[in-house]
């Protein structure tokens, strides 16, 4: 499942073409396209979907959502657990996708 997650703009990266910013999605941070949205401030909430962010949000409700988003277990879903990630990465080993993980577990394949 795709969602379009809320989360915090932690830094932008201006010389980057297209234009890129780091994602805080409670705790789990990704790159992300900001060309949509150019002027876009560190500190302000995003719905990122597919990697670009789409749309500002308010606060209030970004955090209401990743509260809910967590609490259905979708953030890790999306994700995957940072904990299990960061352990396999100081290993040295990559964790699966979670679209893989997810789909092992119903025994079905990506086509």
């Amino acid at each position: 499942m795709c969602l379009a997650v809320p989360g915090k703009v932690v830094s932008i990266d201006h010389r980057a073409d297209p234009l890129t910013g780091l994602i805080d999605f409670g705790g789990v941070r990704k790159q992300a396209c900001l060309e949509y949205l150019p002027d876009l401030r560190v500190g302000e909430y995003v719905i990122v979907h597919v990697g670009f962010a789409l749309q500002r949000l308010d606060e209030e409700s970004a955090r209401a959502s990743l509260e809910l988003f967590e609490q259905l277990g979708l953030l890790e879903e999306e994700f995957g657990d940072p904990w299990a990630q960061a352990a396999q990465q100081a290993e040295g080993t990559r964790p699966p996708a979670a679209g893989a993980v997810a789909a092992e577990e119903s025994g079905s394949e990506a086509r």
